[in-house]
């Protein structure tokens, strides 16, 4: 098991004896990509990239913990050996060349070992070699618009759920009225955009933050491993509206995917508009 995992089980331990049996509690702890009540670290991974990012954030937290206890003995050990009382004829020494090449040559060291794991994540979750579905995401002032052009360029939008119409299950200022479907298991490309400001397409759980920026196309993916539903926001301060546009990418099989595009289709076909509640087919 990996530190990651073992980390999202203590932590579901600890939030389930703080919170008890709420039923506050229970809805959360079924909403899988969502941040949980005294949440501590990350969510708990469902994509290969954040699977990454995870373990590149152990290694960066082990070594920062290793510094900060190396430069505290090393602190101690000064203030112990070297104090007026311990050396009352202090050193006259000026210059030490190895001494300096030491704590020059050993930090860069240490960058350039961080740099190694760090470049390997950034060119990993910049682009999917083989991509098997492509999502277009535009933000604009202030809900998302999603477009399929895979798929005779099915497209929708998706904003917030007002508090006064959530639903038991639902969650406050996370729900949308339509999910982004993808299947699990496929390489999904994203390309982002914005329409009027700079956004920012954010989803923790999958590893995905990549800024919509208007003019221009970014790109980023994700693979999501199980189903469920993962929830994001926009996570650049876009205007009054930056704290109301929740993300939420719902995972499912790819049989049911595929009945859920007949489903889109039919629909658009029939009324030549993609309907609203998008995220509800999949629910049945």
């Amino acid at each position: 098991m990996s530190v990651s995992k073992i980390g999202a089980a203590v932590t579901a331990l600890y939030v389930s004896a703080m919170v008890g049996g709420s039923a506050l509690a229970q809805e959360a702890a079924k909403a899988v990509g969502a941040p949980q009540p005294k949440q501590l670290g990350f969510q708990e991974a469902a994509s290969p990239v954040m699977e990454r990012l995870h373990d590149f954030h152990n290694i960066l937290l082990w070594t920062i913990i290793a510094i900060a206890v190396f430069v505290t003995l090393l602190l101690l050990y000064v203030m112990i050996r070297f104090n007026k009382k311990a050396n009352p004829v202090p050193s006259t020494t000026t210059h030490h060349t190895w001494l300096e090449v030491a704590w020059t040559g050993i930090p860069v060291l240490i960058l350039l070992l961080i740099a190694i794991p760090s470049f390997r994540v950034l060119y990993y979750m910049d682009k999917a070699p083989n991509p098997e579905l492509t999502v277009k995401i535009t933000g604009h002032q202030w809900y998302w618009s999603f477009e399929y052009p895979d798929h005779e360029g099915l497209a929708f939008e998706s904003r917030m759920i007002p508090e006064n119409e959530i639903q038991p299950g639902q969650l406050r200022l996370l729900e949308v009225d339509n999910r982004i479907i993808v299947p699990v298991g496929v390489d999904v490309r994203v390309l982002v955009t914005g329409a009027d400001v700079i956004h920012s397409f954010a989803i923790p759980a999958l590893g995905v933050k990549k800024d919509a920026m208007p003019g221009r196309l970014n790109e980023t993916w994700f693979n999501v491993t199980r189903e469920g539903v993962y929830y994001g926001q926009c996570s650049e301060i876009c205007g009054t509206g930056h704290g109301y546009m929740p993300i939420a990418v719902e995972a499912v099989s790819k049989e049911r995917f595929q009945e859920w595009l007949g489903q889109q289709k039919q629909a658009f076909n029939s009324n030549g508009s993609a309907p609203r509640q998008v995220a509800e087919a999949t629910a049945q």
